[in-house]
Parts: structure tokens; C-alpha cells; sequence
């Protein structure tokens, strides 16, 4: 049974395209937390983000398609946690 799971859980990984809709979506949902201010507002998650996307982009170069996809995932989630922290603190900001 462990060895049908671990076979599995590798032929997952054995991707053999580039996440070119997951790096899209990291690089969107980038874009949109640097409009919210991010880099002011939530600097320490934006630069998480980045540094996923950046990493997600030297695995596609190397052919890892597999974790590059997780790296890209990986960057749109802090980056939507950016917009959404952005977008707290800017309601705080304008709230009387």
C-alpha cells in the first residue's frame, strides 16, 4: 500500500509542462497587491511572494515543473494575503 501511495504521490510530480496558468496567476495576483500598496502596507508577505515566484522561475529553467508549480501557488497565496492585508489596513487608514 505505502509503495502505491509513494507512486502516486510521484507521478504528480512528475509533470511534464511548465505551470504557465499557475505563474500567470502568481504574477496577477502580484500585480494587484502592489496597486493595493502592499509593498507599503504589507512589505514582509509581498516580498514572500516574490521570492516564491523567483524561485518557481529558476525551477522552470532547470526543467522542475513539478515544484516550480508549488513555488507559483505558493506565490499567489502570499500575494493574495498581501492584497488582503493592504486592503485591511487601508480601511483602518480610512475609517474616521
Amino acid at each position: 500500500m505505502a509503495l502505491f501511495v509513494l507512486g502516486v504521490w510521484l507521478a504528480g510530480c512528475a509533470t511534464t509542462s511548465p505551470p504557465v496558468q499557475e505563474m500567470s496567476d502568481a504574477r496577477q495576483a502580484i500585480t494587484a497587491a502592489e496597486e493595493a500598496r502592499a509593498d507599503e502596507l504589507a512589505p514582509q508577505t509581498l516580498g514572500e511572494a516574490r521570492r516564491y515566484l523567483l524561485q518557481a522561475e529558476e525551477r522552470i529553467r532547470a526543467g522542475n515543473y513539478g515544484l516550480a508549480r508549488s513555488d507559483a501557488i505558493r506565490a499567489k497565496t502570499r500575494a493574495v494575503y498581501a492584497l488582503q492585508a493592504s486592503q485591511a489596513a487601508q480601511q483602518t487608514v480610512d475609517t474616521p
